[in-house]
């Protein structure tokens, strides 16, 4: 089956192809959600939440996306709803480039995973949606409902708290 045949099966209430469409994304969506909650117990919240809301909204699916970045936009809004009561975006002057050189570092991916976990949320949220999942300062700052300048500040002082702790932590 392909996407698009899993997708309108899913439409239909049919059980295996909405399988189908759960056991392939739910790692990565899986993984989203905790890169930005930080908790493993609110990250089973988001995730369930929001495959709820993929199934309940999938007649609204339109196509101009990949179904794999419509389900990461809901996981995203999901555990940012979450996140929200306690995330403070702060607006921030005088930004200049933080380059972390991770390449050059000797890390393991569970070091760098518990750095970034370590993170505040509001940076944390911003980073993992632009340095790991790619999106652009504008796309975070829609989705978020912040301007592109909060967006680049977070990421800026995000950075600069990652590159601390990672020094500090030599």
């Amino acid at each position: 089956m392909t996407e698009l045949e899993v997708i309108e099966a899913c439409k239909q209430n049919d059980r295996l192809a909405q399988r189908t469409l759960y056991d392939g994304y739910k790692r990565a969506m899986y993984t989203l959600a905790y890169r930005i909650t930080g908790s493993f117990e609110e990250a089973d919240d988001v995730f369930q939440e929001a495959f709820v809301d993929v199934f309940k909204n999938l007649e609204g699916f339109r196509g101009e996306s990949t179904v794999g970045a419509w389900i990461k936009t809901i996981v995203i809004r999901k555990a940012y709803a979450k996140l929200k009561k306690k995330v403070v975006f702060e607006n921030l002057e005088n930004i200049t480039e933080v380059n972390l050189n991770l390449a050059e570092e000797s890390l393991d991916a569970e070091h760098l995973e518990k750095a970034i976990l370590g993170l505040p949320e509001g940076f944390r949220t911003v980073f993992v949606m632009i340095e790991i999942e790619g999106y652009t300062h504008k796309e975070v700052a829609q989705i978020l409902g912040i301007t592109d300048g909060t967006s680049k500040s977070q990421l800026f002082y995000a950075k600069k708290r990652l590159k601390s702790i990672l020094e500090n932590e030599k």
